[in-house]
């Protein structure tokens, strides 16, 4: 999953002088820890445990006359947007934050899985991970009803689902709203620093072709880059880096093309490479390639900013379509890279490009200068997240400012800080996805689900319970073992 930060602005607060019939009952996190309040909780006293709580505000207690029937309440008709979009720009956001570093690190994944298995299963794993996506939408939707809310954030919808859910839970809202908040500040906090690894190591690899005597360690080319990163960082209008995010996709497109046409060259015969891996590698190709596929965070932003929500779900609908191309362009560069390069790949596909041919030194300077670019954008959701509570703690102007700054700063230097410790690019992305990304696909998802539709049931013979218990086990084990073959691979880098 990659960049997700501009469509962080997609997901505002709706202007509240437009929205006369319901006033938002739930703020945004930030905003609630900021004002030192939370939306009222439901008087579970006279409700019982399977029963809906009607939750409603001030506003809608006194007209209450006039109250909607939660039946028939459609959210999408109450949002207020200024800038809707379309069916085929949702589409694009969509592949702009699923496609980035994770599609070259896949012939790495292919490796740790082996080509058979690494087809199949990171089209299954695809799937499971488009299903969670779908359950995430329709637990939103449900609870938009329930709440008479026009739209919900992923924290928002964690925190309801637990608000009206049994009332054994309810209790845990707060905590789950948090968790969420908090795996969203570790991914993003991930991804920046594999882009900090990413990008030093295909400068070094570029530079060492050209000066072969003269060997510089790749912590030098990390503190090289913190230099520009730190005062481009402190930017603090996303509106300014629109031509920043245009020039990253560009270059990225063309180092995706340059790419392509590298690995379908002389192609050797499948039976080069291992069809299966051995088992204690499977946990690193989970990792990367639920690094990969988790573009879990743009979603509700996404479908709650369309002209046509309606069109986001579905068999034919913008999500499925979206993800189809995402999972068919992982899967082919990772089984074609993994045929061309066989054991020798390694963790991002351009650093196996031939270095004896110019273009392929181009495509490594493009791809490097592109994520060097999106790291402002991936900065921005960490940043986000932090900045108003270290503002909240200062009183005058100048001072919020200077402690906005400070922030900044002192993030950049933690990812950069956390890259020369681990200046490995492969486990890495494989320790991000497994502790971060599978937490947030596969295993916040079914547990919203099953507490959201307990109240209403889960189908005949349970049916949902069982098929959400099995997903959220597969997403513990690879959280699990995934993580642990990440970090082996970090502390022992020379056993594989």
């Amino acid at each position: 999953m990659e960049d997700i930060t501009p469509l962080t602005k997609l997901q505002q607060p709706i202007n509240k002088k437009k929205m006369t019939e319901r006033q938002p009952l739930l703020l945004q996190s930030e905003n609630t820890a900021s004002e030192g309040r939370y939306p009222p909780r439901p008087d579970v006293r006279n409700s019982p445990e399977n029963t809906l709580v009607n939750v409603q505000s001030e506003e809608s207690i006194a007209g209450s006359n006039e109250s909607l029937d939660k039946s028939t309440y459609n959210p999408s008709l109450h949002r207020t947007l200024e800038h809707p979009t379309s069916n085929f720009d949702t589409l694009v956001h969509l592949l702009k934050g699923n496609i980035g570093t994770g599609i070259l690190a896949m012939p790495d994944a292919f490796k740790n899985a082996g080509l058979y298995v690494g087809l199949f299963g990171t089209l299954i794993m695809g799937a499971i991970c488009t299903h969670c996506m779908h359950m995430l939408v329709k637990c939103s939707h449900e609870l938009c009803r329930r709440l008479q809310q026009p739209s919900l954030s992923f924290s928002e919808v964690a925190f309801c689902s637990f608000e009206t859910g049994p009332s054994g839970l309810r209790r845990y809202s707060h905590i789950a709203r948090r968790m969420i908040t908090t795996f969203l500040f570790i991914t993003q906090i991930g991804f920046c620093c594999v882009y900090f690894v990413f990008v030093a190591f295909n400068i070094k690899e570029v530079v060492d072709h050209y000066f072969p005597h003269n060997y510089v360690n790749v912590k030098v080319y990390l503190t090289l880059i913190l230099l520009p990163m730190i005062p481009l960082n402190l930017v603090r209008n996303l509106k300014y880096l629109t031509p920043v995010s245009l020039a990253a996709a560009a270059l990225t497109v063309l180092g995706l093309a340059f790419s392509f046409f590298y690995i379908l060259q002389d192609l050797p015969d499948t039976d080069t490479v291992k069809p299966v891996a051995s088992w204690a590698q499977l946990p690193l190709y989970f990792g990367t390639a639920i690094y990969a596929f988790e573009g879990i965070g743009v979603i509700l932003p996404l479908e709650n900013n369309m002209k046509r929500p309606e069109d986001f779900g579905g068999s034919t609908g913008v999500l499925n379509t979206g993800m189809t191309i995402v999972a068919c362009l992982y899967t082919t560069v990772g089984f074609f890279g993994y045929l061309k390069y066989g054991e020798s790949v390694k963790g991002s596909i351009t650093l196996n490009l031939p270095p004896d041919q110019f273009i392929s030194q181009m495509v490594r300077i493009a791809m490097a200068v592109a994520i060097f670019l999106s790291y402002t954008l991936q900065f921005y959701v960490p940043v986000n997240i932090v900045e108003p509570f270290v503002r909240n703690q200062c009183e005058d102007q100048r001072t919020k400012d200077l402690a906005s700054t400070a922030l900044r700063i002192v993030l950049v230097i933690f990812t950069f800080l956390l890259a020369v410790c681990i200046p490995n690019l492969g486990p890495i992305i494989s320790l991000v996805g497994a502790v971060s990304s599978s937490a947030l696909a596969l295993i916040a998802p079914p547990i919203i689900d099953i507490i959201t539709f307990y109240p209403v049931g889960l189908g005949k013979y349970n049916w949902i319970l069982w098929k959400d218990i099995a997903i959220l086990l597969f997403g513990l084990c690879g959280f699990f073992f995934g993580t642990y073959a990440s970090l082996d691979q970090i502390l022992n880098p020379g056993i594989n």
